[in-house]
């Protein structure tokens, strides 16, 4: 919903958002470099929201940075990139913690009975991905609801890209499959009391409906919640939740916690419209919903996300995935839940492990790990090798990356579990690794500017308002 100055904004949650007007400059611009490593070719690399600058070193890697030219905080950064092929490809990469921890042991299971081998720890990241097309497969009937925010953050450009997506998901709609559309603001309304069938009849009324909808009041998500988890699940059918909301609200905690109680057999798939959206927010409501999130800016094109979404969820690539961790004695794998193998939506699985790898510098595979799933009601199984040797320690980012997971869940199990020891457990892995989590924070010291004395004095720094967003919906002096 809209926010004050400093004060509380329309959903009763505090904020202390500064907002400055359309034509000020805060004069704090940004830079950005990253480097991407995908394990397995890359296809195609495309960057919507901003000006960017690449080289490619290699087939699996990528360089980009942000271009001078278009460096104003007012959106997120968003690269896209693509690797799928004709078939499921997967790639494992691991990060031996120091040696100096191992314990030597005799490897028996080697040819050289007797070989010095190092019992090894690590972390691991596998990352599954799906295959492009998989219109051979066919599709169990659907149930969707849509949900739709219609408060008063939403208001212009927002609000109408959420319209032209829901426009083009009633069309896609097939004649077996079912559909509600659920709006909310500061309260939540329904096309019916129950889902409808996809007749040609009832789609027509679905797109008035969504017509008619206007952006007004606070965001009340909560609500819209319980209205699309609410009503009885259709056992015949595969339960599609979708949100279509810039998740501008302050009540996450609340919000996730109504999500895990109600989410039931449902899938659950985030859509983040606008520039600068609550990815926290729709990340964390997908992954409890064994789904996906997607984004749709300001200078994408609403129908083609919704292809990309439909040609998705008509043919999971895998289903029900299990996975067989072989001579990896693995913990902490996150997400908990895996989800399911879709197009365009990769599984990428992160934790820690133990093993044995020799101490010679050439490393040999520690045995592989398996997969199993569902490719519609065809079991699938696919096999991964695994290295533990020195050689292939090479991607020390993953143990934050590791450690990031691990916050997140923890974060997740306190919208639901009033364990006292979790925050700590939060602070704990956010000073080990250096990250920022609820409870710690990182502080930039401004040095352009001093105060006399010995007390410094706390100014509020405001910040552009998101790109796309009307400043007067979203400010209330």
């Amino acid at each position: 919903g809209a926010v004050g100055r400093g004060k509380a904004g329309l959903s009763g949650q505090a904020t202390e958002v500064q907002y400055l007007k359309p034509h000020e400059r805060s004069g704090h611009d940004i830079a950005l470099a990253l480097e991407i490593d995908a394990g397995v070719k890359i296809e195609e690399i495309a960057c919507t929201s901003h000006v960017i600058e690449k080289s490619c070193p290699g087939s699996e890697k990528v360089r980009v940075q942000l271009s001078p030219l278009d460096n104003i905080p007012n959106k997120d950064f968003v690269l896209r990139f693509k690797v799928a092929g004709e078939t499921i490809k997967s790639a494992l990469v691991v990060h031996l913690e120091s040696s100096g921890g191992g314990a030597r042991v005799a490897d028996t299971s080697s040819a050289d009975q007797g070989q010095d081998a190092l019992a090894t720890r690590g972390f691991f990241t596998l990352m599954l991905y799906p295959p492009q097309d998989l219109a051979q497969v066919q599709r169990a009937p659907m149930e969707m609801v849509f949900v739709l925010d219609c408060s008063g953050s939403m208001s212009g450009q927002p609000l109408a890209k959420s319209k032209e997506a829901i426009r083009r998901a009633l069309r896609k709609l097939g004649p077996d499959d079912t559909f509600q559309v659920v709006r909310f603001s500061d309260r939540a309304s329904l096309l019916g009391t129950q889902p409808v069938p996809a007749t040609p009849e009832n789609v027509q009324k679905a797109l008035a409906y969504v017509e008619s909808l206007h952006s007004e009041g606070g965001t009340m998500m909560i609500e819209g919640i319980r209205a699309a988890l609410g009503f009885p699940h259709d056992p015949g059918r595969f339960r599609l939740v979708s949100f279509m909301t810039d998740g501008y609200i302050g009540n996450e905690a609340e919000i996730l916690g109504e999500v895990h109680r109600l989410r039931g057999e449902a899938r659950i798939f985030t859509f983040g419209i606008g520039s600068s959206v609550n990815r926290y927010l729709l990340d964390r409501m997908a992954k409890l919903g064994k789904g996906a999130v997607a984004y749709i800016g300001l200078n994408d094109s609403g129908t083609e996300v919704v292809d990309r979404f439909y040609d998705c969820i008509r043919h999971p690539a895998l289903t029900d995935v299990r996975i067989d961790w072989g001579d990896m004695e693995v913990s902490e794998v996150y997400p908990r839940q895996i989800p399911d193998l879709f197009v365009g939506r990769p599984i990428i699985l992160t934790g820690r492990f133990q093993g044995r790898a020799p101490t010679a510098i050439r490393p040999r595979p520690a045995g592989t790990l398996c997969v199993r799933g569902k490719v519609g009601q065809s079991e699938k199984e696919i096999r991964i090798p695994v290295e533990l040797g020195p050689a292939a320690a090479t991607h020390p980012g993953i143990a934050c990356v590791w450690a990031r997971k691990r916050i997140e869940d923890l974060a997740s199990q306190c919208t639901y579990d009033t364990n006292p020891a979790l925050p700590g457990e939060i602070k704990q892995v956010a000073l080990q690794y250096g990250l920022m989590s609820a409870y710690t924070a990182f502080l930039a010291v401004d040095t352009s500017r001093t105060t006399a004395g010995n007390h410094g004095v706390t100014v509020a720094v405001p910040v552009p308002v998101p790109d796309g967003v009307r400043y007067e919906t979203t400010v209330q002096d």
